[in-house]
């Protein structure tokens, strides 16, 4: 089990609601799509591969085999990918687009905010569901490695046009000027650092002071 897999890190969150409070959600993600200006510190964000909000209803989870089960809450399924460690994407996420987390956790019981930041990584540790099986299919890059990997790509292919057609000198010109383009892209790609892993360990050697300090937290809203 782990949320590791090369550079990137998958994180999955299950936060319950009540159902007469589900509605104000799926408004809410109706009004995003159709304005993705509301997203744009989320869209800035490089280091995020994918992030989606999902609301299941709580006659919608899937029989396993556990049995017809009877809930009292919907719940909010918030999965993505992101290179980098869990607290750079928790403080990137709060300091991106805080106004917009609180709008799609809107509904989520016992929501603190998304700032303080404190508060939102407690939350999120403690609705925290661990990735069982992780496939990435490029382990060795980031997003910013993959949209590198496509620009290099493309000036091979202009480069491959212009030497049909044009005269050494005048691709001389055409390779320098492609080379210029692309440059930053020429980077050496690989699995991300040991610290990743260190990372996932000290999350799990701190996770009984911060449930500790979650229980904390819900006596004193309570």
């Amino acid at each position: 089990m782990s949320n590791i897999a090369g550079k990137a890190y998958a994180m999955n969150v299950v936060t319950p609601s009540k159902p007469y409070f589900t509605w104000i959600n799926r408004l809410i993600f109706m009004v995003a799509r159709s304005l993705p200006s509301v997203l744009s510190g989320l869209l800035g964000l490089s280091l995020i591969h994918f992030a989606r909000w999902v609301i299941i209803k709580r006659d919608q989870w899937p029989d396993l085999g556990q049995g017809k089960q009877t809930l009292s809450n919907d719940y909010m399924f918030f999965c993505s990918n992101f290179n980098g460690t869990w607290d750079q994407y928790i403080d990137a996420f709060s300091d991106g687009i805080p106004n917009g987390l609180n709008l799609f956790w809107y509904s989520a019981t016992k929501y603190p905010q998304s700032i303080p930041v404190t508060s939102f990584k407690n939350y999120i540790t403690y609705n925290q569901v661990f990735t069982d099986y992780y496939y990435n299919a490029t382990p060795g890059a980031a997003q910013r490695d993959v949209k590198c990997a496509m620009r290099v790509n493309k000036a091979i292919a202009e480069l491959e046009k212009a030497h049909a057609t044009q005269s050494p000198e005048e691709f001389a010109k055409t390779y320098a000027a492609q080379l210029l383009n692309v440059q930053g892209c020429l980077g050496d790609p690989g699995f991300g650092p040991v610290a990743s892993l260190d990372t996932e360990r000290a999350d799990i050697n701190r996770a009984p002071f911060v449930h500790k300090l979650s229980k904390l937290f819900d006596a004193q809203r309570n």
